[in-house]
């Protein structure tokens, strides 16, 4: 084989050719390899043309199979890239924003200041650059293996949007989320309990969970039984009391592992512990009103009882729980502990921008007609008792004269008529 590659280089078409570079015949091939076997003392009944396309398909399969896991593990790598990228711009901005400060503190101070060339550039000129090297490859990936849904980059949310077949559907038991901010993931929980119905396994990693509010969002979810928090990406780990946490928020889902770990009866009343004058205190704070938009219908209904119940104690915690078990589904008080994401507190803020406002427009036009209404009536009061005076004098001089004020007043009438 290597004297014939050395005779003739590969080139598109056909492998073997004749020394004239006319192609071999699949006839021709058959003879040359009999006689090869024969000069080999083999026999030609265990090969054949069979055999060789066999192999050349099974390599075939490989060689897909083997280009479809590289190109998987291109894809996640280019995700992690641009996870890296997009955290590397809210700690560039941060840190940008600390520089100017200190940079400030300095001239004031006297020191020196040293500006690098590298530096001045603008953050979207150095961030552009380095994701154009990236576009090429798939920004997000979605994979279902065996009873997991994996979610890689945020545009995966898009595919639960999409239709599932009954049967993926209902094999989907644990849902992983990764390289995947977690507000972005919080806008589309209510979405994953009606498309997955069965999931009972929530994992994350890299999705930026840093603080216990976080976890009030999976309250949205239908059920869970297990909870994975991976400590990378997730600085919420640091946390010793997170766990305990969790338990006390989700307490309603009756939650079997955290991070692979049975929960025990004593880890459930030290959350209870922990956390349960958390949940009075922000739900003695907020007004019935405010409490009952938080709540569905049927909660309303659950909290109007709690409310009217007959020597319940404020500030126990484990009646209000029991009798929510009667009910069941989530604690009142504990319904109290939401969590807001960065873009609808923002939309809110300018919503109550908006609302300020008008208000402020609303009331100046108030002020503004109560002023013209008091000027008008000032000036009425001034000038009211030279009118009044007048009035008066007219009427007299009109019926001094009963003659002729009879014959105005029939005028008057005629002239109605």
């Amino acid at each position: 084989m290597r004297a014939y590659l050395a005779l003739w280089p590969p080139l598109p078409g056909v492998f073997l050719r004749h020394s004239n570079e006319s192609f071999l015949t699949h006839c021709q091939f058959v003879m040359a390899l009999k006689n090869c076997l024969c000069f080999l003392q083999l026999s030609t009944d265990h090969f054949g043309s069979r055999l060789f396309r066999i192999r050349a398909a099974s390599l075939a399969v490989a060689a897909r199979f083997n280009d479809a896991e590289e190109k998987k593990r291109l894809t996640i790598c280019n995700i992690a890239r641009q996870w890296e990228i997009q955290k590397n711009r809210i700690v560039l901005v941060t840190s940008s924003n600390q520089d100017k400060k200190d940079n400030k503190s300095c001239q004031i101070n006297g020191s020196a200041i040293y500006a690098f060339p590298e530096e001045t550039r603008s953050l979207d000129t150095i961030l552009s650059n380095a994701v154009q090297g990236l576009s090429v490859l798939d920004s997000h990936l979605v994979e279902v293996e065996g009873d997991t849904l994996y979610l890689y980059g945020s545009g995966a949310l898009e595919s639960l949007d999409r239709n599932w077949s009954v049967q993926t559907a209902g094999t989907v038991t644990t849902v992983f989320f990764t390289f995947i901010e977690f507000d972005e993931i919080v806008q589309v929980l209510p979405k994953l309990k009606i498309k997955f119905p069965n999931s009972l396994h929530l994992k994350f990693k890299e999705t930026n969970l840093v603080m216990l509010q976080q976890f009030n969002a999976l309250a949205q979810v239908r059920r869970i039984e297990q909870l994975t928090v991976d400590p990378q990406g997730n600085p919420v780990i640091s946390f010793t009391l997170w766990k305990y946490y969790v338990l006390f928020r989700l307490s309603h889902f009756n939650l079997q592992k955290i991070n692979g770990i049975e929960v025990t009866q004593n880890d459930i009343v030290m959350a209870e512990r922990l956390f349960g004058i958390l949940a009075y205190l922000a739900s003695s704070e907020l007004p019935q009103y405010r409490l009952l938009s938080l709540l569905g219908e049927s909660r309303k209904k659950q909290f109007r009882y709690l409310l009217e119940a007959k020597g319940k104690k404020s500030g126990i915690v484990s009646e209000e729980s029991n009798d929510c078990r009667k009910f069941g589904g989530e604690n009142t008080s504990r319904a109290t502990l939401n969590y807001t994401t960065l873009d609808s507190h923002e939309e809110k803020l300018e919503e109550i921008k908006e609302r300020k406002k008008f208000c402020h427009a609303y009331i100046q036009d108030l002020v503004k007609e109560a002023a013209d209404i008091n000027m008008k009536n000032e000036s009425l009061q001034k000038l009211w008792p030279q009118m009044f005076i007048e009035l008066v004098r007219d009427a007299v001089i009109e019926i001094r004269n009963k003659n002729s004020y009879m014959k105005l007043c029939l005028q008057r009438i005629t002239d109605q008529k």
